[in-house]
């Protein structure tokens, strides 16, 4: 499939769910910068994606990234990142964001499942998210990072050139 297809608009993407819904699939969500794609984040999301059947990514805009990362952040811009997330075989569907949490978003999408990396835990993701996502009936899983596989880690190697 053509990634431009799976980058969609919040209301394209509750158009996407509603349909979903009625064929009876699980979907699972999964939120996050993805700045610098590596193989890290393509083994998170296809496990991420193995809990249900399509995943949804939904990836901080250029600007929430810089709230979050700091003022050189991002490396890639939210297009580049979404088209690169789009063209995973495991990724059926990306929107950028750009509030500082996804509270808004998981109460209009309603998640089967929710994932998050191994950075965190019940207790250290948001907790207005954490109340919305319990109040949906959203499963929430965490999966462990695969060693030596982070951004910063990459961002590290390069600055010692």
């Amino acid at each position: 499939m053509d990634p431009e297809k799976k980058i969609m608009s919040m209301a394209g993407a509750l158009s996407w769910r509603k349909s979903l819904r009625r064929s009876g699939k699980k979907l699972v969500v999964t939120n996050g910068c993805f700045d610098l794609l590596h193989r890290g984040h393509a083994e998170y999301l296809s496990r991420a994606r193995n809990f249900g059947d399509v995943l949804l990514v939904f990836i901080n805009s250029d600007s929430s990234v810089r709230k979050v990362k700091g003022r050189n952040r991002p490396i890639v811009n939210e297009n580049d990142r979404a088209f690169l997330l789009a063209s995973l075989a495991c990724v059926d569907a990306v929107v950028v964001f750009g509030t500082s949490d996804c509270v808004g978003l998981f109460k209009k999408i309603r998640p089967a499942i929710y994932v998050k990396g191994g950075d965190y835990d019940i207790d250290s993701i948001v907790q207005e998210e954490r109340v919305v996502l319990e109040s949906v009936g959203a499963d929430i899983k965490f999966i462990k990072f695969v060693p030596g596989l982070s951004t910063t880690d990459i961002l590290r190697k390069i600055s010692k050139g």
